[in-house]
């Protein structure tokens, strides 16, 4: 692999290869790392909006709206009818839910082995450059 000094390229790769590392832990549970973390983010907003949703987590409405037609389809999700006709809400299902709670050990496992290849100081220098740079 080529070194690059483009901090973009560099980010991109790194994020790839975590992305990676957390799939690989997701797997059997039929969910993907963005996937995990659409569910959690449903479990702590308790039935956003999509768009308060997308905007939680940084995502377009499109993006989100693809990865969420992926979980309705597994019934992880629920899209229903906010008190504003034009609003939509999403609802985590009993069944994403379970979901959530069988997949966290792997989730905890894959993110100590993170923390412990880098150490403690290292994360809290990661954590505090990449939230600088979000």
């Amino acid at each position: 692999m080529l070194a690059s000094q483009c901090l973009c390229t560099n980010l991109r790769r790194a994020a790839r290869g975590v992305s990676r590392h957390y799939d690989g832990a997701l797997d059997g549970f039929g969910i993907n790392v963005a996937q995990y973390s659409l569910l959690c983010n449903l479990q702590r907003l308790d039935q956003p909006s999509i768009s308060s949703l997308a905007e939680a987590m940084g995502l377009d409405r499109s993006t989100l709206g693809r990865n969420l037609r992926v979980l309705e389809g597994e019934g992880l999700v629920q899209l229903v009818e906010g008190d504003d006709l034009r609003n939509r809400l999403v609802v985590l299902t009993v069944a994403g839910e379970q979901r959530l709670a069988a997949a966290l050990p792997a989730w905890e496992a894959a993110q100590q082995k993170l923390i412990d290849q880098l150490g403690a100081e290292k994360r809290e220098t990661l954590l505090a450059l990449l939230d600088e740079l979000a």
